[in-house]
């Protein structure tokens, strides 16, 4: 059951908490109203106090509310998230503390890319960097020259964008020096470069580790600060036109033919967000290099081959990137293994980043902090669980303190408002190489500290605009519930014990259905994410094993055209292909689940139809109610209860069409 410390978190399924929500909303609401009758009361009411009576004003206050109220009914017909009857997508409800903040915010509409713009919650955005960093097992401390930083964004998509942005600009930046310093005349030395700059060569400096790029950064910014104030313009702007960001990645690779076409590496199962990166950036997708999978976790074995092979040829990598938490399974990626690839590499003269996309996994982390930040041990960690987390998820969540960057969305399982993401880098000097300046926008003059850096936040982000209110959201969220496992961590908690307690129960559901349908669980859940495949007992056909699905599927989803009273649960599907399974799990899979492999094409799903890939069942087991002691009623037990019926009345309704 919910613990009880979290009954106040959230509105509720049965909008239990509306009294706190109403009575905290109108008083900040009241709040925002005083604070604006306040900042001048010398100044008059600009709309005259009779407004409301005139029949313009009456007729504008009708058709809004007309709207609004139309609006209302609309929006009767959005999937129910807070429900504990909807276990399919990455949704829940929402944390009071971040949705309260978020729309007391929004009057204020704060513009989070400048200090002047937004001087309250561009300081809470810092914070949250931290936080979070916090929670990753970065440096939190400001004080510290490699202290971390991080960044909301529109979602993980676009934290993933700032990734790949970051890690080019690192890879680029040394032999862009090297050309400057050439140009001036100059030369330049830095820890762990035996020689000048001048004397390396574009593979040297192109693999050079974040550190290594830190470390050039901050001998030439030491070499600008001791030249006169008209100097340091010219020697500035030598650097810069030099750089990847001025030249463009064609003709940057022109001149610098060792570092083209750099590799991005990725497992099969990572988000369609990296070839659409790939795109941006110039890159093309055919510099995106997927990593084979073992039960749906990268190969760690297959990425030390490929990692090799490039090292052999030469062949640059930008970074790898490492999945904690896929979004169609839950599962994660050997994040230790990633790291001590790029550790070993490295003395083998190839560099590269490790970026960790965790837009969904994240949030676990916090079942593995202290109050103080510290890692705690696997036992600990283990105390409140039947078999999470498994000694390589333990090693995988460990390993993130050691990664150059993280992609994390609060939206998930932050449980914050669309769309709040965050990109995280582990050294905040690192983003200087992202700097853009607008006169009209950013203050000029020296950063005094670390707030003052980023206060002119920007010059740093994707995005020109960025509503504050996400800031707020997430700021106060993990202020009332700070990021380790005796806070926000119940939460998360009380989920991994109910995809435990469910992958449990599909034993009894798989033999209580063995008379009409084999059931089998695919690969072992990570995290709270459970999948199930069902095929009807003597069918051979993979397509029709699909259709069958597809025909749960129906009757577990949306439909706009119905009211949401006519689904008892909702839930989702995702596929089993292949080229991510690999042959070994493929043959598994079709075994254990009796298909024929003849059955499977090997064309493309948009030529074959329905038989090139496996359908299967998706659960997303993220809301804290999902077990309702105080009623005696365990949602997820009642929806295989309801799923075995849809089963049974399924093929009772067409058994021929079902194994067709």
């Amino acid at each position: 059951m919910a613990h009880p410390s979290l009954y106040p978190c959230f509105l509720g399924p049965y909008g239990e908490n509306d009294v706190l929500f109403e009575q905290v909303l109108v008083e900040l609401l009241r709040d925002h109203v005083y604070w604006r009758r306040n900042f001048h009361p010398e100044d008059p009411p600009a709309i005259p106090t009779g407004a409301a009576q005139q029949p313009d004003y009456q007729a504008f206050a009708a058709r809004m509310r007309r709207e609004l109220h139309a609006l209302s009914a609309s929006l009767k017909r959005s999937v129910p998230f807070y429900s504990p009857r909807y276990i399919g997508h990455m949704a829940s409800d929402l944390l009071l503390p971040g949705l309260l903040a978020w729309m007391t915010t929004l009057p204020y509409n704060p513009n989070n890319v400048a200090g002047d713009a937004a001087p309250v919650t561009l300081d809470m955005e810092i914070s949250v960097g931290l936080q979070l960093a916090r929670m990753l097992g970065y440096a939190d401390d400001e004080r510290r020259a490699d202290c971390a930083f991080g960044c909301l964004t529109s979602g993980g998509t676009a934290a993933n964008y700032q990734a790949l942005r970051l890690a080019l600009a690192l890879k680029c930046y040394a032999p862009a020096l090297r050309e400057a310093l050439a140009e001036l005349g100059e030369d330049l030395t830095a820890p762990g470069l035996s020689d000048g700059l001048r004397r390396c060569n574009d593979w040297t400096l192109g693999n050079l580790d974040t550190a290594g790029v830190i470390a050039l950064q901050q001998a030439w910014g030491a070499r600008l600060a001791a030249a006169p104030q008209g100097e340091r313009a010219r020697l500035a702007a030598a650097l810069q036109a030099q750089r990847i960001e001025t030249l463009g990645s064609v003709e940057y690779f022109r001149r610098h033919p060792a570092l083209a076409s750099p590799w991005v590496v990725v497992p099969v199962t990572a988000h369609y967000s990296w070839p659409k990166a790939m795109k941006l950036l110039g890159l093309g997708t055919a510099q995106l290099k997927r990593v084979p999978e073992q039960r749906m976790r990268m190969d760690a074995d297959a990425l030390d081959a490929l990692l090799e092979q490039a090292a052999a040829r030469r062949q640059p990598v930008l970074t790898v990137v490492g999945v904690l938490g896929t979004t169609e399974f839950g599962t994660l990626d050997p994040i230790d293994r990633i790291v001590a690839a790029r550790d070993r590499l490295a003395g083998a003269g190839l560099g590269f980043g490790v970026h960790v996309d965790a837009a969904w996994g994240g949030y676990l982390a916090t079942l593995f902090r202290a109050p103080d930040g510290s890692l705690l041990p696997h036992a600990t960690v283990r105390e409140d669980f039947r078999y999470f987390p498994t000694r390589p998820v333990y090693d995988a969540f460990a390993a993130l303190a050691r990664t150059d960057s993280v992609t994390v969305d609060p939206h998930k399982l932050g449980y914050l408002p669309y769309g709040a993401g965050a990109f995280v880098c582990r050294d905040h000097r690192a983003m200087a190489l992202l700097a853009e300046d607008a006169d009209y926008v950013f203050e000029r003059g020296e950063a005094a500290d670390y707030r003052d850096t980023f206060r002119a936040l920007g010059r740093y982000t994707l995005e020109g605009s960025k509503s504050g209110a996400a800031a707020a959201a997430a700021y106060v969220a993990h202020r009332v519930l700070p990021l380790d496992r005796e806070h926000f961590g119940r939460i998360p908690r009380e989920t991994v014990q109910a995809a435990e307690r469910f992958n449990d129960a599909l034993a009894d559901f798989a033999a209580a259905l063995a008379d009409i349908a084999v059931v089998r669980v695919p690969f072992e859940p990570d995290s709270n994410l459970v999948c199930v495949a069902i095929n009807p007992r003597g069918n051979r056909s993979l397509r029709a094993m699909n259709q069958f699905v597809g025909r749960l599927h129906d009757a577990l989803r949306i439909d706009a055209h119905q009211p949401l009273q006519t689904k008892v649960f909702f839930g989702s599907i995702t596929t089993l292909r292949p080229d991510a399974l690999g042959p070994a799990d493929t043959a598994r899979v079709l075994a254990e689940l009796e298909l024929d492999p003849a059955t499977l094409s090997a064309t493309p799903r948009d030529e074959a139809g329905e038989d090139d890939r496996v359908v299967i069942l998706r659960h997303t087991l993220m809301n804290p109610f999902l077990h309702d002691a105080e009623n005696g009623i365990d949602y997820p037990e009642r929806y295989l209860a309801h799923l075995a019926g849809l089963v049974r009345s399924l093929l009772a309704a067409a058994p021929t069409q079902a194994v067709a």
